[in-house]
């Protein structure tokens, strides 16, 4: 059963022991059906399932894979991320707890087929001194192979490469054509509609001198459309790496075959603060009409959440939030060829970013920014692996092993990103009608989506303006989510004649293989008369009778990890928690976004399972234990003219 409370003006509910069970009145009881017919499940359209995948995973085929060691490709990605239990190219054995339902295979589309090339000493690839050179060091094994996959790295993230070589694998070469035929075969192979979903897709690796700019472009399509093209890419003769070009290969796409595609941005907080421009790109040229039509047009999601860090904001830029210190990632650009600066931060993050939209919405008229949230691995491994006890690395020489912590992703003389500071995250749930490319792929471009860090907890997230207190009671709450607002990644309708502010419902159902609940947060965003930029969290439901301080900030929920057998019990925290809230502080004339954001209680990062199971041994900066957390797509309002 439920119970609600109302504390510092908020109503939530939240579940109570069978020895106090709530008894509600007969008026909360009134109103709660709301279906079209007495099954509650007939004449429904709305969507009614969540489903579970990744948007971003890259195989043996993608250069920076295959040179760390990934033997494996296609076939052992997708029957991994179905349920299977498939060999990793370090030789163990691996399986998830439980399928995905749906993928997106994103190989970098620069240099497709190289490394298979490389790898067997291709005629070409020796009559390059690059490719020679390269060639070598992999055959050789070890240290060599190791360099010789940091020097291409370096050689390509620097704008380096052989120009012959580069062409033998790019668009319009025999080998880039027959590369991607196969992954899209892949993906037509493996597509099931209505059981598992495998999506077309690529990824679009535009790097400035080390800061990144990548995007991964998702295809609502099957094969007939899709190889009508080949992927958009970043080196020279016919690449570019400016996001401008991207749109226009996606408009030209759209146009040439009559489908559908977006693109969704990653890892601002690796780009020193190119990510999301306000006012001059990284080209010189200005923030101008033309950039904030087109990025608002093509990129309906940012990736929040991936092994290279979390992307939702930064102590320097939410001071006054106490979760803003996850899994942060900051000394530098992706190589860190150059180091962090605090003036770069508000370009790099997807909380600020959503700030800075209305900033540029009040110049031009559009919003850039207004994107959804979703979650992803970015794992060269072929394996979709988000959970924390079943955590298989970046790269394949980061898959479980005695030392993999000890081994930095990248350090410099600018800065490091520690081994043990690699993420196991993350998923993108989706509420879809169905399990196909259309459905899903539909949700995500209206942001019906929301990012977690690997658990898959379900949430609910709606905004209107005449929630009741009893719509809280309902085991169904979507019904009157839907009726009364709209889902998340909705703009609010137009306030009802005597509404005074927005209120909202959410509710959260924890992971049901994982940990419970400590709390529901909403996260505020707006824009002043005066243009300043602001930002509040709220908590609007938690666990434990924990009682508020005076500023309504919720005590911290404890901790039962034990760090020697890297375990925790669920004898704190909540199961499920919800709540009807209210705005205390709106103001009509301003612009608003609002996003939900739920908290686990502390669980072991995947340092401790290593411990655990390997006997490794922990650096004694790392951090052991984290609290998980989902990101739902925001809900907008905009002032009536």
């Amino acid at each position: 059963m439920l119970r609600t409370l109302t504390i510092l003006g908020i109503t939530f509910f939240a579940p109570l022991s069978a020895s106090a069970q709530f008894v509600p009145s007969e008026d909360s009881l009134e109103g709660l059906y709301s279906g079209k017919a007495y099954s509650p499940f007939a004449e429904r359209s709305f969507p009614s399932q969540v489903f579970w995948g990744d948007t971003h995973l890259h195989t043996g085929l993608s250069m920076d894979a295959g040179l760390f060691g990934n033997t494996t490709g296609l076939d052992t990605a997708y029957r991994f991320a179905r349920g299977e239990q498939v060999m990793a190219a370090s030789g163990q054995p691996v399986k998830l707890a439980r399928p995905l339902d749906w993928l997106v295979l994103t190989e970098h589309s620069d240099g497709m087929g190289m490394i298979t090339d490389l790898a067997k000493g291709a005629p070409n690839i020796l009559a390059s001194e690059q490719g020679a050179r390269w060639a070598a060091g992999i055959a050789e094994g070890g240290e060599a192979s190791a360099a010789a996959a940091l020097d291409l790295i370096t050689t390509f993230s620097q704008g380096n490469m052989d120009p012959k070589l580069i062409a033998d694998y790019s668009p319009g070469s025999p080998i880039y054509k027959s590369v991607w035929e196969d992954i899209v075969e892949a993906a037509e192979t493996y597509n099931d509609p209505g059981d598992f979903t495998a999506f077309i897709g690529y990824e679009w690796t535009s790097l400035v001198a080390g800061n990144n700019l990548h995007r991964n472009v998702v295809f609502r399509d099957g094969a007939s459309r899709a190889l009508m093209v080949e992927p958009m890419v970043t080196q020279g003769p016919m690449g570019s790496v400016d996001p401008m070009d991207l749109y226009r290969w996606l408009e030209n796409y759209e146009e040439k075959t009559g489908g559908n595609v977006f693109a969704l941005a990653h890892n601002g907080n690796l780009s020193n603060g190119i990510m999301f421009p306000t006012e001059t790109r990284f080209t010189g040229d200005a923030v101008d009409e033309e950039y904030v039509m087109a990025r608002a047009k093509w990129e309906p999601l940012y990736e929040i959440t991936q092994i290279k860090g979390d992307g939702e904001t930064h102590p320097v830029l939410s001071p006054d939030d106490p979760f803003a210190d996850y899994e942060t990632w900051d000394a530098g650009n992706l190589d860190i060829s150059e180091a962090k600066t605090a003036d770069m931060l508000k370009r790099e993050y997807a909380r600020e970013a959503l700030k800075q939209g209305f900033a540029l919405q009040s110049e031009f008229g559009v919003n850039p920014y207004k994107f959804g949230f979703s979650g992803a691995t970015d794992s060269h491994t072929s394996l979709s692996t988000a959970d924390s006890d079943n955590y298989f690395g970046k790269a394949t020489n980061a898959e479980p092993s005695l030392t993999r912590m000890e081994h930095p992703f990248t350090e410099t003389e600018n800065g490091e990103f520690p081994g043990w500071s690699l993420v196991a995250s993350g998923y993108t749930g989706v509420w879809a009608e169905e399990n196909t490319r259309k459905s899903i792929w539909d949700a995500m471009v209206r942001r019906e989506v929301y990012a977690t860090t690997g658990p898959r907890m379900m949430v609910r997230f709606f905004g209107g303006w005449e929630f009741a207190d009893s719509d809280g009671q309902s085991r169904t709450p979507a019904f009157v989510g839907y009726e009364k607002g709209v889902p998340m990644g909705g703009d609010l309708r137009a306030a009802p004649d005597g509404a005074d502010a927005p209120n909202f419902m959410v509710y959260a159902l924890r992971d049901p293989i994982g940990a419970n609940l400590d709390r529901i947060q909403i996260v505020k965003g707006w824009m002043d008369a005066d243009g300043t930029l602001q930002e509040k969290v709220y908590d609007v439901a938690w666990s434990d009778d924990r009682t508020p301080e005076a500023d309504g900030t919720v005590p911290s929920v404890g901790n039962t990890v034990n760090e020697d057998t890297a375990n925790y019990t669920n004898t704190i925290g909540s199961a499920e928690l919800g709540a009807i809230w209210t705005d205390p502080d709106f103001d009509p004339s301003q612009n608003a976004f609002y996003y939900a954001r739920v908290i686990e209680i502390p669980t072991p990062r995947w340092v401790l399972y290593d411990k655990l199971r390997l006997g490794a041994e922990i650096p004694e900066d790392a951090v052991t234990v984290g609290q998980e957390r989902a990101y739902t797509s925001a809900i907008w309002y905009t002032p009536e003219d």
